[in-house]
């Protein structure tokens, strides 16, 4: 039973340092990757694809957030937010607030 006990708890402790918390990754560069937010926003998300997209780089981190929600939601429902409400739809809040903290380190 001790052993078990152990291993869970070098299980948790190596999924936190992976960064890894139920489906969501720590890594918000790699989840900006992932759910694929570079093909808009630029590799370095400050080089949109389109001047009407907006750079993210350096954007404030609960703004970012709650933009990314409120789309998610529909809250934010205007032409633009299309296709992102299709991208949004694979990104859990967890990964929302991780790319939103990235963003805000540009």
């Amino acid at each position: 039973m001790m052993k078990m006990k152990a291993l869970a708890l070098s299980l948790s402790v190596a999924a936190l340092s992976l960064g890894v918390v139920g489906n969501a990754a720590a890594d918000g560069a790699a989840l900006f990757k992932a759910k694929t937010c570079f093909s808009c926003h630029g590799q370095d998300a400050k080089t949109p694809i389109m001047p009407v997209y907006p750079k993210l780089a350096g954007q404030n981190a609960d703004y970012a957030f709650n933009q990314m929600m409120d789309i998610k939601s529909g809250k934010r429902n205007n032409g633009q937010t299309a296709a992102m409400k299709g991208i949004m739809a694979t990104v859990s809040e967890a990964e929302a607030r991780e790319i939103a903290n990235w963003l805000s380190s540009l």
